[in-house]
C-alpha cells in the first residue's frame, strides 16, 4: 500500500510530538524550578487522617501543597506534622548535618530565598540576599555553608555558597560552560554532585572540591539529582534512559556499577533520598510527571532487593523528601 507525503508528515509529526512530550516531562523533573501554584484549599487539612503506610525509622521530612500552597510537613511512623503554616511557597527542605536546622526555600515577598529553622519549625532565619530566585541547596558537610541554585532571567541555573558566619556568597562553578545546579555532598569526602546541562539535557557531574575539577558521570542527557549515601560509597540518581520518563538508580561516586532500581515503566520516578542507615531509598512518584500537576507520594525502595513500598499519600503533591 502506497503511503501519500502528507501521511507521512502527519506520521512523523506525531512521533515528533510523542518525542517532545517524553523530553518535556524529563525536563521538568530534572530542572530546578518553582512552584508557583497558589490556591486556597477546598476544606480545612485534618492531619489526624493521614498516615505513614510503612513502619519506619526517624522522620522524613519534606513539602507538600495539600494545604493549597507548598508547606513544609516532618512525617514519622505515627503522625504527621506542619512545620510551615503560610501564604507562600515553602519548599525543598534539607537538614543539617546535626539534623537540627532545616533548610528551604522560600518567596514571602516574591522572590525565592533560602531559609533556615529549627527541626519543629520555629526560629525561622533568612540566609541568602541574592539578586536572583535562590533555590534548591545542600548543607556543606561541617555545617558552615549552604550551596544552592541561583536562577537567572532565561533559566540559567548556577551554583553558589553562602557562608553562614560572614554571609559571603560566592559561584562555586564560574568555569563551567552551562547550568549548573541541585548540588549534594560526600559526607566524608570533598566531593561534591550536581546536575549540569552543557549542551542540550541534564546530566550527573562530579566536582572535586579541593582541585575544583569535575567529570560527567552520566552521559546522554537524561539523568539527574544525585545523592550521596549516608557513608558516602554510592550515589543514587534519576534516569529516564530505560523507560523515557524516570527512575531511581544507583553507582558509584566514580560513576560504575550503574544498577537501575525502580523498574516501573508506567511512573515518572524522582527526588531520590537515603535512610540514614543506607538500607532504603525515599523517592517520589507520579503518574504524570509534571511538578504542576498529578498526585505525587512518597515510596520506598530497599537497596538490596530493589522492593518498593508506598510510603505516604496525601492525594496532593508531596515531594522533596530528606530522611533524619
Amino acid at each position: 500500500m502506497r503511503v501519500s507525503n502528507s501521511g507521512k508528515l502527519r506520521a512523523s509529526a506525531a512521533v515528533f510530538f510523542c518525542v517532545f512530550l517524553l523530553w518535556l516531562a524529563a525536563f521538568l523533573g530534572c530542572s530546578p524550578g518553582k512552584n508557583d501554584r497558589l490556591q486556597a484549599p477546598s476544606q480545612p487539612l485534618d492531619l489526624s487522617r493521614l498516615r505513614a503506610q510503612f513502619d519506619f525509622q526517624g522522620r522524613i521530612i519534606f513539602q507538600s501543597d495539600m494545604d493549597g500552597d507548598s508547606e513544609i510537613y516532618c512525617l514519622t511512623a505515627d503522625r504527621l506534622v506542619k512545620l510551615t503554616d503560610n501564604d507562600w511557597q515553602d519548599e525543598y527542605p534539607r537538614c543539617s548535618p546535626d539534623s537540627r536546622r532545616i533548610s528551604f526555600s522560600a518567596n514571602p515577598g516574591g522572590k525565592f530565598h533560602i531559609f533556615a529553622m529549627n527541626m519543629d519549625g520555629t526560629d525561622v532565619v533568612r540566609v541568602t540576599n541574592s539578586p536572583h530566585d535562590a533555590i534548591e541547596q545542600a548543607w556543606y558537610p561541617d555545617g558552615t555553608r549552604i550551596a544552592y541554585t541561583q536562577e537567572a532571567p532565561g533559566r540559567h541555573f548556577s551554583i553558589w555558597v553562602q557562608d553562614l558566619k560572614t554571609g559571603k556568597a560566592e559561584q562555586l562553578l564560574p568555569q563551567f560552560s552551562g547550568s549548573n545546579a541541585l548540588p549534594d555532598f560526600s559526607p566524608n569526602q570533598p566531593l561534591m554532585g550536581f546536575t549540569g546541562k552543557r549542551l542540550a539535557g541534564w546530566d550527573v557531574y562530579l566536582l572535586e572540591l579541593a582541585t575544583g575539577r569535575w567529570q560527567e558521570l552520566v552521559k546522554g542527557g537524561r539523568s539527574c539529582r544525585p545523592r550521596f549515601s549516608p557513608d558516602g560509597r554510592k550515589m543514587v540518581y534519576v534516569s529516564s534512559e530505560t523507560d523515557g520518563k524516570g527512575d531511581i538508580w544507583l553507582m558509584n561516586p566514580d560513576g560504575s556499577e550503574k544498577v537501575r532500581l525502580t523498574e516501573r515503566d508506567e511512573t515518572y520516578d524522582y527526588f531520590p533520598s537515603w535512610s540514614p542507615d543506607g538500607k532504603y531509598i525515599v523517592f517520589c512518584s507520579d503518574l504524570l510527571g509534571r511538578l504542576d500537576q498529578g498526585h505525587w507520594s512518597l515510596y520506598l525502595v530497599k537497596v538490596a532487593t530493589r522492593r518498593v513500598f508506598p510510603l505516604f499519600q496525601s492525594g496532593s503533591r508531596d515531594l522533596f523528601p530528606e530522611w533524619r
